[in-house]
């Protein structure tokens, strides 16, 4: 793992990427490739994009995930930070442009690093930013748990009319005692249960960030609208910290 020096500045920044470069930064991100199968067909969710390098790129200091569609099938991206960038507790701020229409699956979360070991989701899964195309002008902020998950109870859908608009700041702060959820610096949702065990706060332990672009799926379709390919959900920056 790649051992983050922290910036100076009136926080403790212990990770950024403003994306000012020419590729993405490898030191940092994984590339996912695939469909999931045989392990994951769907990635678990019954998705229909294949990920793919080429549907992820960086150009004019944003990343841009890029969904398509050819005769074939459709494509997209996903990136990770899994054993590059991991840690525990901290504020992780996405500045981001939703790609929209019905189908598609914007997201930005986070899973435990114990995954390997405990399987999701007794590994715990932060989902800062979910937008679905088929519910225009709402986000999703979720945590899933042994305690609940899927259509897990522990979640908020916040209604903006604008959000589709430009460039909005997805945030959560993370600490022992809760994980609070903002859109644009206004709190939206704070997960804080009075009982801490393993089934319903697994989150005393590492994790890492996940950038992605789905199309379909349990959540995001099934139905996808194919007059909307191409799009694109473009991240200004990412930053974490204390």
């Amino acid at each position: 793992m790649v051992a983050l020096s922290a910036c100076k500045d009136s926080r403790e920044i212990i990770f950024e990427d403003n994306f000012d470069g020419t590729s993405l930064n490898e030191l940092h991100w994984n590339y996912q490739i695939g469909n999931g199968c045989p392990d994951l067909c769907g990635w678990g969710n019954n998705e229909r994009q294949y990920y793919t390098k080429e549907n992820v790129f960086v150009k004019d200091g944003h990343l841009i995930i890029k969904a398509t569609k050819d005769s074939t099938r459709y494509q997209s991206g996903r990136i990770t930070t899994a054993n590059k960038v991991e840690f525990q507790y901290g504020t992780i701020e996405v500045r981001a442009k939703l790609a929209t229409g019905h189908g598609l699956w914007p997201a930005i979360w986070m899973l435990g690093t114990n995954i390997g070991e405990v399987g999701w989701p007794a590994c715990g899964e932060i989902d800062i930013m979910e937008y679905v195309g088929k519910t225009p002008h709402e986000i999703h902020t979720t945590l899933h748990t042994n305690d609940s998950f899927g259509k897990s109870k522990n979640t908020k859908i916040s209604t903006i009319e604008t959000i589709e608009d430009g460039f909005h700041v997805y945030k959560a702060n993370w600490s022992k005692e809760s994980i609070k959820f903002f859109i644009d610096d206004s709190l939206v949702y704070t997960f804080s249960p009075s009982e801490r065990n393993d089934d319903i706060w697994p989150f005393d332990q590492p994790f890492y960030i996940i950038l992605n672009l789905a199309v379909g799926g349990n959540f995001g379709g099934p139905e996808v609208d194919d007059s909307v390919f191409p799009q694109e959900f473009i991240i200004d920056y990412v930053k974490v910290y204390k």
